[in-house]
Order: structure tokens, then C-alpha cells, then sequence
């Protein structure tokens, strides 16, 4: 698509005057213009889908200096303004870091910006032929510096500073600005106002300086003398600053003096202005920008509502298999089920309406053990394999969850917590630091406290050892049965996401059954990993990248509920309603089968140098070689056993056909209202609206009088979070109810943190809930993805088209521009529509936009906008929900 424009007015216009005074420079919806300082027509100097902004004159005005994204992520670029071709350099390296601020030394030799390095902006300063350049100042780590600007001799350089990169709620001030002594390393904070001071931008005499400051809802500009300290408005109210979001192009637009400084030129209300320095009226700058943009293909697909009397539940469970291998028990809509494995048909183990979860196999194969939850409280049972002898074990009142039986099939552990908190919590679980260990009896006991469980979970047993496995995210723990002689025994961690120093925790950890391995969980991502005996403090095994020891990542889409087979070779996991097997034994034999192969393929190319094959020998080996590598090309590695599994439900679906006569409708087709109107419902269907008697009333319909009263359509929420109780669910839950009470008979959940939500529409769909029809992205695609490639993100998107059904994602940060831009490019192929977060980040938006997302959560964090992002955003079809309880600085 193209977006085409003919404006003379422009949101958020970052500027510069050239050293002559004669030109100005500027930013415009991601492209840079140039134009002469009395105004007119704009001459564009950068094009395409990249973002480019915040250009800065060089000081001899031949080159500018800008960010761009045009490699793929942020960097700090040049334009040579005086080649014929306007030649464009990177100056920094790599796509992983963020850049804002860009200016040039007074010497044309440097340039500086503020970096994310990782974590909070810092001010870098690059050579101009190259290298990698250095921090101005590194510490505190705490510290943000943007908005970087050069005393006229060099010296000193101008910043704004603030502690973090932004808070929710904020309260004034939130920055101030400062000045770092080049010659001493000296940090000066140069402003104390309470609605903040920044874009501290000096005079070429060095007589002057202006900055930004908000007083009472408006910002403005402030000139200050130098050498006495005296100051006074210089303008007010200009462009709203943008202090309460990340300001991720400075809190300020760039402003400039002239080159006699007898003016300040400066963008606000949509248009340019020359202040005069010494007071007075500004003089507005006419411009007018002609441009295109290229942006995305549009995303837009249709899910037709089903409505079958039966459907295929999305999710399975907890799935777990049985000691031989034969079985696995699982949870689906909350109820224990049994299926021999891969072959079998769903079984329901038992009739207890009560939420089930978290089925256990005893040691023995003859018991499953499992939690349950109704109002009045939680219990354990365990039953016979084949449904049989159900009996309660729990004596006291409590929750229970996490059970797992003893080596010797004596005992039963469980995480264990108090009724009533979790009866009432609002959060998504009561297990909040009160939770204990405990164990009961396998024929049924009073609880039995082990130890306070203080973030520790996922109890398992090592065969030949009685010690209590434990885990947490600060690693592998074992303790005693009493809960004393607590052991570390790992510590597993992945790579940082590119531009952060934050490497990311196991989640889970779990021994296998027997050997020296461990499955540990990494976001959505399965690995196996050594578990070496080295005595003292408990060793980090790295994962996706270099390891002090063998580990191997098993996942390519993602799994959850992990588990190891009895027998410590295959490992379980769920998906969705997919459940798959894996088996270490087929892997390493298939990987020794391509190792063979490569060694053959070799040692046949170094017979075939030593003989004399004739011409067809020859042509039939080019063949050969040529089938080889289409085989090669289908070959994706060793594939686990993935299996489906459908369990079937009855949908819920009212009958009869109802008429409500005698109210007046709005039925949202335009401004339509009709009085006395009777509208037909048959079944879960609206089938006709209109004035009283315009049409036929079926026989056999029901007529409801609804005379005064007023009839809208349902209620659509698509921004609705509701934290839903996870892992042991709760029944019943008061916030469908309380939408369903407001009238909102649709949710869509834009980033749901667990997979929950895909059990509770399953319920919803089945009748076993009351609540609104459920729509959600499932959980956010984050930048912990680390997405590598277009290929990558078709994997990771899978798991929302192929196996949660969510037809929506949640693109949440996750990456540079590239890997944003694959993300879309594989929502389009799987025919997944995605929203985005807005990160309190309007540069960041405006890519997003551009690249075609059809949906934007969050308000923009920039306000006023004007024609050019109204009008690129209408065009773009982008649906806007702007969340008016989290605004931002908008």
C-alpha cells in the first residue's frame, strides 16, 4: 500500500538550521526533508519504509547526522549532503540497541548519542570514520541521558537526566538538565523546576541557553542568561512534551538557534516558528510536505462463529504418562481423563463436579492422585487406574495443588495454602509466599508440614534418593523430609535478549526420574541439561547458546507442562490439544544417522578424486548428488511423536425464538432508532429487527413485552484483561459475571500471561461457565523470543494458529524493526490478526503502523497530532484502542 499526503502541518517535528543559516532540516512521518528558512515546498532527502528522524547539521553543512532503522534496528546514520548520490553511512554497529539524540561535536570530527547499552540511554560519542566509540559515563546504571547538545567551545555537554526510563503515575518533576565536563568527567545538574527541565539547547555565542519546563497542563520554553542566571518565558505554550512515556525521541522535538542567534526556531501546533530571542511574536515558517509512504499489506480476516452442536476442546492439561509408558492422564474442562498413548480415545476417569486438576501416577501404575476445588474447600483424591475405589486422602481444610507421589509409593507431597485466601483472591493465585509443604498419607491422613515453600515448587523425587526435589527461579533446591539441609544443585539461565544484559531464569526445573540430566523450562522453550556433581556453590548451565555442559533444546513452537517418562529416555510435554512425546534415545540415533551419512557423503568425494569415472559414472553421481539435496532440503531433523487429542464437548447453545416487542432499538446501523420495534432472537441468533408488525412472527415464537425500555446491542470490550485464577481453577468467575452485568456479552484479551484463558472459553462454549463469548491473544509475543529469523517467527506463531486457536496475537515489543516486520509477515501467512502494545513509545508506533499492524492497544503517547498521523492512521485501517485508565503521557 501507499500512503500518498499534501500537508502543511506535522506532529512532532524534531529540526534543525544549517551553519548558514539558509536551510532547515526536519523530520516528517519517518522521512527527512530539507527546505529554506524562509519556508515553501519541502525537498525530500531520505525515502522508504525505513524511520528516519532527529537529523542535525554537521558543522560545515554538508552532512547530517539521524537515526535510522534502515539495517533493521536503530542506529546513528550520516547523509552526505554535497554528493551527487547524498552517500549514507552507519555509523554504529549492530541492530540490537536503541538511539536517540544524535549531535555533532563542534569539531565535525565526533558525534554522540544517547545509547541503550544495554539498559537505561547513555551518551556515546562515535568517530566519524568509525570504531565502535564509548560511553561518556557509565554509572550509575540508574541513570538516563538524552537530548545530548555541545557548549559552543566543546567542553561541556548539555543533557536531560532522569532516574529509569519512565514510571506509571508519574509525578513532576521527572527530569532535569545537566551538563558533563569533557576535560573532568564532572556531572553539574544545571535545573531544579518541578514540571521538569530538558532540551537544554545552547547559543553559538554561548550567551544563551534554552530549554522545556511544564507549568500547570502546557509546556514551555525558557531562555536563560548564561552569565547572570536571570531567565524569563521565551515562548509559551508550545509543543506538549512527552516526560510521562519513554520519550524515545527526546522529550522535546529539536529545536535551533539561528546562526546569529537572533531567533530560536522551534516546531509546535503543527507548524514551524523563528522566535526572536530577544522577545516578541513568533513568526510562523510556512512549509509544505508532498510525500509517499510505503506501507504493509493490509491484514484483514474473517473468523465465521460456529455453530455446531459439538466442538473440539483447544487445550489439554497436565498431562503426565503412566510408569509403563502405555498411558497418559490429563485435564480437560477441568475433569481427569485417561487415553493409552498415542492410540487410544479419551476416557472421563471419574463424575465428581468438582474443578480437577493435575493428575500423578503412582510408582506402582495402579493409582492416579490428583487436586480438586469446589467453594467450600480443596481436596486430594487418589483412584484405581481404571476409575474405580475414588477416595478423599485429605483430613484438614485447605488448597492443594502440585501433588507427587513418594518413591515408595507411601506418601504424597503437595503444595498446600489456606481456603479462604484462596477463596477471595483477586490475583491470579493465593500461593503468595504463605504456602507450605506437606505431605499425606497414601491411604489418607491430616496435612504433615515439611517446610514453608517461600517461592520453591514443583516437588519430585530422584529414584535411589529420598530427598524432596524442588524448584524455583532461583534454581534446583532438595531438602529433607523434615524441610532442613537445604542443597542447591543448578542453576539454569538463557541468553539475554539482544540490547538487554538481563539473562533470563528457568521457570521449572525437574530431575529425571534416574542419571545425572534435568528438564528444565525457559519461557516457552524445553531444554535437557547436565547436571554435574561439583560440590560447594550450585553451577549455571547456560542454554541457547555456549554451555559449560551437554544441553539441548527439545522445542521448536514451545510447550508446557512438562514431564519426564519413567524410564528418564522420554519426555512429555502439551501444547494446545497436541500432547508430545520425545524420545533422547531416537534423537541421538538420528543425529548419529546424519553424522554417518556426512561421513560417507565425504568419503565418497575423496575416492571419487582418485578415480577415473567416465562420463555417465560421472552424470549418474551429479544425479545422485542432486536427489540428495532435495532430500537434504526436506529433511527437518528429528521429529517427536506429536499426537492430538480431541476430546469432544456440547456447545451451548440456547433454543427457541423469542420476539421483544415494544422497545426502542438502537440498532447501530448508522443512526438508526426504531420505537415499538420488535426484534426476533432465534436460538443465539439475531434473525430480524424492524418497527412493529414489518414482518412475520413465526408461530410457536414467545412474545416478551418490553415497552419502556431501550435495547442496544451487546457490548464488545476488545481491550479486557481479566487475570484469570490459574493452574487449579476456580469455578465460577466473578468477573465474566460483572461484564455480563454491564452488558458486555463479548471480551477480547489482549495478552492473557498463561494459557488459562484457553480452559475458560472451552468452559464458557460448553455451558460449564457463565460469561461472555471469550476471544484472547493468549500470551504475548515478547522480545524474550529472541526471534531470529522469518522462520523462527512462523514456529513461535504456531502455537497461537495452529494449536491455541486464538486467531489474534499480542505483538509486545518483541524486537528491532526486522523482527517486528517478521512477526506481521507470519501473522499474514498463518491468517493471525495482530495488535500491539504501545509501550509508551510513539516512534515505535509509527513503525508499526507503517508495517502494517491492524491494531494498536494503548493511547499515543505524543499529543497534539495533526493531519499526518490522523490521516496515516485512517489510512492504515490501524484499530485504535485507546485504553483511557493507562493514558500514558497522552
Amino acid at each position: 500500500r501507499e500512503f500518498s499526503f499534501d500537508l502543511n502541518e506535522g506532529s512532532w517535528i524534531a529540526l534543525d538550521v544549517s551553519p548558514d543559516g539558509e536551510t532547515i532540516v526536519f523530520d516528517f512521518l519517518g522521512d527527512l526533508y530539507t527546505m529554506p528558512i524562509s519556508g515553501g515546498e519541502a525537498t525530500q532527502i531520505t525515502e522508504g519504509m525505513q524511520f528516519d528522524s532527529q537529523p542535525r547539521f554537521s558543522p560545515d553543512g554538508k552532512k547530517v547526522v539521524f537515526i535510522s532503522d534502515a539495517s533493521g534496528g536503530e542506529g546513528v546514520w550520516t547523509i552526505d549532503l554535497s554528493s551527487e548520490d547524498m552517500e549514507k553511512k552507519q555509523i554504529t554497529k549492530g541492530k540490537s540497541n536503541e538511539y536517540q539524540s544524535p549531535e555533532w561535536a563542534p569539531d565535525g570530527k565526533y558525534i554522540i548519542a544517547s545509547k541503550n547499552s544495554p539498559g537505561n540511554h547513555k551518551i556515546w560519542m562515535y568517530h566519524v570514520d568509525g570504531g565502535s566509540g564509548t560511553a561518556l559515563v557509565k554509572e550509575p546504571g540508574n541513570l538516563r541521558m538524552t537530548e545530548g547538545a555541545f557548549s559552543p567551545d566543546g567542553r561541556y555537554v548539555w543533557f536531560s537526566r532522569r532516574s529509569g526510563t519512565w514510571q506509571y503515575n508519574a509525578s513532576m518533576p521527572q527530569y532535569q538538565i545537566a551538563t558533563y565536563d569533557r576535560e573532568t568527567g564532572d556531572i553539574t545538574t544545571q535545573g531544579s523546576r518541578y514540571g521538569s527541565t530538558f532540551r537544554a539547547t545552547p547559543s553559538n555565542n554561548g550567551k544563551w541557553l534554552v530549554y522545556g519546563t511544564r507549568h500547570d497542563e502546557h509546556t514551555g520554553l525558557v531562555i536563560r542568561d548564561l552569565k547572570t542566571g536571570s531567565e524569563r518565558w521565551l515562548a509559551y505554550p508550545v509543543q506538549h512534551d512527552d516526560q510521562e512515556s519513554r520519550a524515545s525521541r527526546d522529550v522535546l522535538p529539536g529545536i535551533s538557534f539561528t546562526p546569529d542567534d537572533k531567533f530560536v526556531v522551534a516546531s509546535y501546533g503543527g507548524k514551524i516558528w523563528k522566535i526572536p530571542t530577544e522577545g516578541g511574536d513568533a513568526i510562523e515558517i510556512p512549509f509544505n510536505v508532498k510525500g509517499t509512504i510505503e506501507l504493509g499489506p493490509e491484514l484483514d480476516f474473517e473468523y465465521p462463529i460456529s455453530d455446531s452442536e459439538e466442538f473440539t476442546i483447544t487445550q489439554i492439561r497436565d498431562a503426565v504418562p503412566s510408569p509403563d509408558g502405555k498411558m497418559v492422564a490429563f485435564t480437560a474442562l477441568n475433569e481427569v481423563y485417561t487415553m493409552e498413548f498415542p492410540n487410544g480415545t479419551p476416557k472421563k476417569l471419574v463424575n465428581l463436579d468438582e474443578t480437577q486438576a493435575q493428575p500423578v501416577w503412582s510408582p506402582d501404575g495402579k493409582w492416579i492422585a490428583f487436586v480438586t476445588w469446589q467453594p467450600e474447600g480443596g481436596k486430594v483424591y487418589k483412584v484405581r487406574s481404571n476409575g474405580r475405589n475414588l477416595t478423599q486422602l485429605n483430613k484438614d481444610n485447605g488448597v492443594y495443588q502440585e501433588p507427587v507421589w513418594s518413591n515408595d509409593g507411601k506418601r504424597i507431597v503437595l503444595v498446600n495454602g489456606d481456603s479462604e485466601g484462596f477463596r477471595n483472591a483477586t490475583q491470579r493465585t493465593a500461593f503468595r509466599g504463605t504456602s507450605n509443604l506437606v505431605w499425606l498419607s497414601a491411604d489418607g491422613s491430616a496435612d504433615n508440614f515439611i517446610a514453608y515453600s517461600n517461592g520453591r515448587s514443583n516437588p519430585h523425587f530422584v529414584k535411589g534418593n529420598d530427598r524432596i526435589f524442588l524448584s524455583s527461579f532461583n534454581g534446583l533446591t532438595s531438602i529433607r523430609w523434615d524441610g532442613t539441609d537445604e542443597k542447591e544443585h543448578l542453576k539454569v539461565q538463557g541468553s539475554p535478549a539482544p540490547g538487554s544484559s538481563f539473562s533470563p531464569r528457568a521457570s521449572w526445573i525437574r530431575m529425571a526420574p534416574e542419571g545425572d540430566q534435568a528438564l528444565a523450562q525457559l519461557g516457552y522453550d524445553l531444554y535437557v541439561v547436565t547436571v554435574p556433581k561439583v560440590g560447594g556453590d550450585a553451577p549455571t548451565i547456560r542454554v541457547g547458546g555456549s554451555s559449560s555442559f551437554p544441553t539441548e533444546k527439545l522445542t521448536d513452537i514451545g510447550a508446557q507442562f512438562p514431564a519426564w517418562g519413567w524410564d528418564a529416555n522420554n519426555i512429555h510435554w502439551s501444547i494446545g490439544n497436541a500432547h508430545i512425546r520425545y524420545s533422547l534415545e531416537d534423537a541421538e540415533a538420528y543425529e548419529d544417522s546424519v553424522k554417518a551419512a556426512k561421513e560417507m557423503e565425504k568419503k565418497k568425494k575423496e575416492e571419487a578424486k582418485d578415480s577415473d569415472e567416465d562420463d555417465e559414472e560421472k552424470e549418474e553421481d551429479a544425479e545422485e548428488k542432486s536427489e540428495d539435496k532435495k532430500e537434504k532440503k526436506k529433511d527437518e531433523g528429528y521429529q517427536p511423536l506429536e499426537k492430538r487429542i480431541e476430546v469432544q464437548a456440547k456447545r451451548d447453545t440456547p433454543e427457541g425464538m423469542i420476539v421483544l416487542r415494544g422497545a426502542t432499538a438502537i440498532t447501530m446501523n448508522g443512526d438508526e432508532i426504531i420505537r415499538n420495534a420488535d426484534i426476533l432472537v432465534e436460538n443465539n441468533r439475531i434473525k430480524n429487527v424492524g418497527a412493529r408488525g414489518s414482518f412475520e412472527i413465526p408461530s410457536g415464537a414467545e412474545i416478551m413485552d418490553m415497552s419502556g425500555k431501550t435495547i442496544v446491542p451487546g457490548f464488545v470490550d476488545t481491550h479486557a484483561h481479566f487475570r484469570h485464577p490459574v493452574n487449579l481453577h476456580r469455578g465460577q468467575f466473578w468477573s465474566y459475571l460483572t461484564n455480563l452485568a454491564f452488558g458486555v456479552i463479548t471480551t477480547r484479551d489482549p495478552q492473557t500471561a498463561t494459557t488459562d484463558v484457553l480452559t475458560y472459553g472451552d468452559l464458557v462454549d460448553a455451558g460449564e461457565l457463565l460469561g461472555p463469548r471469550v476471544y484472547s491473544t493468549g500470551p504475548g509475543v515478547f522480545s524474550s523470543e529472541n526471534i531470529k529469523n522469518l522462520e523462527h517467527a512462523q514456529d513461535v506463531l504456531k502455537r497461537y494458529s495452529s494449536y491455541y486457536n486464538t486467531k489474534t496475537i499480542k505483538m509486545y515489543g518483541a524486537g528491532n524493526r526486522e523482527q517486528r516486520q517478521w512477526i506481521i509477515e507470519a501473522a499474514r501467512e498463518q491468517e493471525l490478526m495482530p495488535t500491539t502494545e504501545g509501550s509508551l513509545d510513539f516512534k515505535e508506533n509509527l513503525t508499526q503502523v507503517i508495517d502494517g499492524y491492524p491494531g494498536h492497544e494503548h493511547s499515543f503517547p505524543v499529543f497534539p497530532l495533526y493531519k499526518d498521523v490522523v490521516d496515516l492512521v485512517a489510512f492504515s485501517n490501524t484499530a485504535y484502542t485507546p485504553t483511557l485508565l493507562v493514558a500514558y503521557g497522552g
